[in-house]
């Protein structure tokens, strides 16, 4: 007999499972192969690599469980050091083997197992497991977006997403500041809190803050239009030197997926809109236009504190907002032991704070406390920016 706690589990874990399947309904074999640079994944890969971990972390320790073929390890590891080597992340476009049919079957076996030894399993593994694959969700569309948009057709990958993303904003974006005292404030989770999260969002810790302002709601189109307008990206003054550099070699001129007065987006060539929020911005981008804007970006304990006020607008399932913070563990942060270790920690350099979520996030996985992360030069996803003033520079 199935435990209450197992049988809970196993609609969410069946949900969460399917879901993953049909963000690629109308796609050709060929489109799940796509790999448009070396930071994107192909859709095949996103969908055997979260299979890969709940079979990896949770099924192999089983005694009557049989893994698939030993050398997908070495496919579909992403960079677990603790478990072997991997095929290089800029190859893997060229894994045209195993086929999208053997995925998919491989897919059907390791969920019926998951779904049958659920009272066997470590229930915190297989919430990570469940986490992790919605993490994957995301980034299969933000990968498809960019594949995508190099082809001179300019297809359509999955128009679905387009219309969250209209309604979150639905209209234009809210002007206007709140300012916050500051003080001594906690951030972050307990790790014995009882609500998930992960490694990088706990301990719960305090700092201290200057008094502070931060926007209401993100900066539009039609804000950072006018910064292009007076020659954003012509004036070394506004960008750090690493960014300038960038735009200088990279021949930036306006975000990512703007084309002319249209956009590309996930639905194809479609019209942008000046009241919704810019997005598809690189942390350079977004510290260049509030230096421009007279403001700074937010330090994630100040978005964290003006979010869980309630008073902002847009924190959720718009944009990810880029912050001023550098991507550090938090005071007592300390991984798991083992591979799962690896998870979170080993990036905690190079990288600045996202906070929020954005609409290619899956319903139900943001939090206050959750701290996304990326290299400042990153722009193919789904990031915005909300601007602060005073108190910490």
């Amino acid at each position: 007999m199935v435990s209450t706690a197992a049988a809970a589990v196993m609609p969410r874990l069946q949900e969460i499972r399917r879901a993953t399947e049909t963000l690629i309904e109308g796609l050709e074999p060929e489109d799940l192969c796509l790999q448009g640079m070396p930071d994107a994944s192909p859709a095949k890969w996103h969908l055997a690599h979260t299979t890969w971990f709940f079979e990896e972390f949770l099924l192999s320790e089983l005694e009557n469980y049989t893994c698939a073929d030993s050398r997908w390890r070495y496919l579909f590891n992403s960079y677990y050091e603790a478990i072997g080597e991997r095929h290089p992340r800029p190859e893997r476009g060229l894994l045209s083997r195993p086929s999208i049919a053997e995925v998919l079957a491989w897919r059907q076996r390791v969920t019926g197992a998951l779904m049958a030894e659920l009272d066997r399993l470590p229930a915190a593994l297989v919430e990570l497991g469940l986490q992790h694959e919605q993490q994957h969700q995301e980034l299969l569309l933000m990968d498809l977006l960019d594949g995508f948009s190099r082809n001179p057709l300019e297809p359509a990958a999955n128009p679905l997403p387009e219309a969250a993303y209209d309604a979150s904003w639905s209209s234009p974006s809210p002007k206007g500041w709140h300012s916050f005292e500051g003080g001594l404030v906690e951030i972050g989770l307990e790790p014995a809190s009882g609500s998930f999260h992960f490694d990088n969002e706990a301990p719960r810790h305090r700092i201290w803050l200057e008094p502070f302002a931060i926007s209401q709601g993100l900066v539009s189109n039609g804000d950072y239009a006018a910064f292009i307008a007076d020659g954003g990206y012509q004036r070394a003054d506004l960008w750090m030197s690493e960014g300038w550099a960038l735009v200088q070699e990279r021949g930036w001129q306006a975000p990512r997926y703007w084309r002319g007065d249209w956009e590309f987006s996930l639905a194809g060539r479609r019209a942008r809109h000046p009241g919704a929020p810019v997005r598809h911005i690189s942390w350079f981008e977004a510290d260049a236009y509030a230096r421009w804007a007279g403001a700074r970006l937010p330090e994630e304990a100040e978005w964290e504190l003006a979010a869980g006020s309630g008073e902002l607008e847009q924190v959720f399932g718009c944009l990810w907002q880029w912050t001023g913070s550098p991507y550090r563990p938090y005071p007592g942060f300390a991984p798991a032991a083992g591979a799962i270790g690896e998870y979170n920690g080993k990036f905690m350099s190079s990288q600045f704070v996202l906070r929020g979520s954005c609409f290619l996030t899956p319903a139900g996985h943001e939090r206050l406390t959750y701290r996304n992360f990326y290299p400042p030069h990153s722009r193919w996803m789904a990031s915005g920016i909300r601007l602060a003033m005073g108190g910490q520079p």
